[in-house]
């Protein structure tokens, strides 16, 4: 079967020039989509001040938790196609994605009518101060009534990594992202739309995209695509998505439910402390990039290679794949000790001494942390990618406990100190976790290879 789209089979070839090669273009596009949050605070900085970027900040927990439910389920739906593209099953590999479209829909329906509904109930539930309530929930109600656009993007840009393009998604990701700051700076610096025009602004460049990708997808993978009756999944094809997305789901809205609790006793602590708290998430978030990156190509190639069964080609790959996550976070450490409030100050644009302070004292108690977090990283996504539910879901219930415990005690008695230190102690807790589980089991499971059985199928490979 031909297509004229481009593919990367990572069952073949070196195991660390293919990660790299999806790698690369990968990273590209998560650094500009990190532009959207980014531009959002520094344009609320510059134009509108520290009360505008402690608005965008008091629902970011909430906005992540609500998202994360749905990257979850899509990601783990994703897997899926991954797996099925590496066993070269493209019966398989389209009833995969029609039940992938037709879930995601679902899901986005429904949560875009749940957060809508509940919206200011939850803010409220989260402590978000009464002098920038409006602002919040301004910026809040249109990403969640966007929630379709970002879903859409996520989407097809998880059916074309699943065949190893990582490339296209990149080149959309950067024109939406440019027209996400021409349209922050039209919204907010001339319109003067306030918090809201920010909102709006990524919506839009978020809509384009995933329209843009979308097209792509259907006229250069129509082979590949899903015919009528793939739109109709049985019911083996939707226990396995369900199962896998719900697995995922869990995980990463397990991790978010904590961080709503967390976000809000942080809340509590007053407007300095959420814009000092936004500032270092962003720099964290920004420096996290190469790390997440790494992890979301091991993560295809891991999958790609199990449905394939070449096991000696994963166990070469975990290995290289978390010494480069520990050299990055060794170098990501050095350069916020170095320029950690020229940073702070440049993403922005606040005067204040004691944001500033404060948001250097939260890089510092992070980042020397942030190898064991790449160890962490590149542990948890291989056994989601081998099918290794129950680990991943119960190291995100660690960090749950982890934030409830902060919610509840460290941050009430310590303050931001009990903020900032609550994170790397879980980075510790689940990567001692997941390092035991390997030991006994996943280890077990890398130790013999089998053989593939090829399928009647031609690729272009980038």
């Amino acid at each position: 079967m031909e297509h004229n789209g481009k593919v990367l089979d990572m069952t073949q070839g070196k195991p660390m020039r293919k990660i790299l090669a999806f790698a690369i273009p990968l990273f590209i596009g998560n650094i500009f989509q990190q532009v959207y949050s980014m531009v959002d605070t520094m344009v609320a900085g510059y134009c509108l001040g520290d009360r505008a970027i402690a608005a965008i900040g008091a629902t970011a927990a909430l906005y992540g938790l609500i998202l994360s439910i749905a990257w979850g389920l899509n990601s783990g739906f994703a897997l899926v196609a991954t797996q099925s593209f590496g066993a070269h099953n493209v019966q398989k590999l389209r009833k995969a994605i029609g039940g992938m479209m037709v879930l995601d829909g679902a899901v986005t329906v429904l949560l875009t009518a749940l957060s809508l509904l509940f919206l200011p109930s939850l803010m409220r539930l989260m402590n978000t101060p009464e002098s920038i309530f409006d602002q919040a929930y301004s910026y809040m109600a249109i990403i969640c009534a966007g929630m379709m656009a970002t879903i859409c993007y996520n989407m097809f840009a998880g059916i074309l990594r699943s065949f190893g393009n990582s490339r296209t998604p990149l080149y959309f990701l950067i024109f939406s992202s440019l027209l996400n700051i021409a349209l922050d700076l039209l919204f907010v610096a001339v319109l003067g739309m306030g918090v809201g025009g920010a909102a709006l602004a990524t919506v839009a460049a978020q809509a384009v995209s995933g329209i843009m990708t979308g097209v792509y997808v259907y006229r250069h993978y129509r082979e590949m695509m899903p015919r009528k009756a793939d739109f109709r999944p049985d019911r083996q094809m939707l226990r396995e998505l369900l199962s896998t997305g719900a697995a995922m789901a869990f995980m990463y809205s397990v991790v978010d439910l904590g961080s709503v609790a967390f976000q809000g006793a942080n809340n509590a602590l007053g407007e300095v402390v959420i814009a000092s708290h936004t500032a270092a998430r962003r720099i964290i978030t920004i420096l996290m990039q190469p790390m997440s990156t790494i992890m979301d190509a091991s993560g295809t190639f891991v999958a790609q290679n199990w449905g394939a069964q070449q096991k000696k080609r994963i166990r070469v790959a975990l290995k290289e794949v978390m010494g480069m996550e520990i050299a990055w976070g060794l170098f990501s450490c050095l350069v916020v000790y170095l320029f950690g409030r020229a940073m702070v100050h440049f993403t922005t644009g606040t005067v204040s001494e004691e944001i500033l302070g404060n948001a250097v004292m939260s890089l510092r108690i992070h980042f020397p942390f942030f190898p064991v977090l790449g160890v962490l990283l590149a542990l948890r996504v291989s056994m989601q990618s081998m099918g290794q539910k129950t680990a991943p879901v119960l190291s995100s219930v660690i960090e749950l406990l982890m934030k409830i415990l902060a919610a509840v005690w460290l941050i009430p008695k310590y303050g931001f100190v009990g903020t900032c230190v609550t994170e790397p102690v879980t980075w510790v807790l689940m990567t001692t976790f997941l390092l035991v589980v390997y030991g006994i089991k996943t280890r077990k499971l890398l130790a013999e290879d089998e053989p593939v059985q090829s399928m009647n199928v031609t690729y272009s490979c980038i």
